[in-house]
């Protein structure tokens, strides 16, 4: 994964959580000041407006990073940060679905459940990555490594000093035939 891939996903999913928080925040927690008010609070509107106008940039940014991190980390078994990653893996397809159907569906029964699906599966991904920064953190602070700020998954570099000088030790892969000439 690339460094832009990398800031884009994190800086994507990061303003989309923390506007999604805040306008929970306003439409739900916070008591109006008025009995027929329209919104909570004045900063209603413009967090659902900014979360509306991020959600799809994280989404593209999520798909970016797909194939090059994503399938090969599940296929591989990688343990560091498996379990935050699976989680929000598995939260990604019913919080991007229903905060789409919350746009567009007009039965109140229906938003509800959408609303509901949203925030919950929504929490649990914030919480997974979360859970995947703390681990990239410890990844990248793990006394081991020779370099260890040079070999972070945080920088870019490679994962470990066999990762990055095995395509020398092995050299270019010839196929074996039965001819010695």
């Amino acid at each position: 994964m690339s460094r832009v891939e990398r800031w884009t996903v994190w800086i994507s999913a990061v303003a989309t959580g923390l506007t999604g928080l805040g306008f929970m925040w306003a439409k739900y927690l916070v008591t109006p000041t008025e009995p027929w008010a329209v919104i909570n609070h004045p900063l209603e509107p413009w967090f659902l407006k900014v979360h509306i106008v991020v959600a799809p940039v994280f989404v593209f940014a999520v798909g970016l990073i797909v194939t090059r991190h994503v399938v090969p980390h599940i296929r591989d078994k990688v343990d560091r940060g498996r379990r935050s990653g699976l989680a929000m893996v598995w939260m990604l397809v019913p919080m991007v679905a229903s905060g789409y159907l919350i746009q567009v569906v007009t039965a109140p029964v229906l938003v509800t459940a959408l609303v509901v699906m949203h925030i919950g599966t929504g929490a649990v991904f914030l919480i997974g990555l979360t859970g995947h920064g703390v681990a990239l953190v410890r990844k990248a602070l793990e006394p081991h490594t020779v370099d260890a700020r040079r070999n972070s998954p945080l920088t870019g570099g490679p994962r470990s000093i066999t990762e990055s000088s095995s395509s020398v030790l092995r050299g270019p892969v010839r196929p074996e035939s039965g001819d010695p000439s």
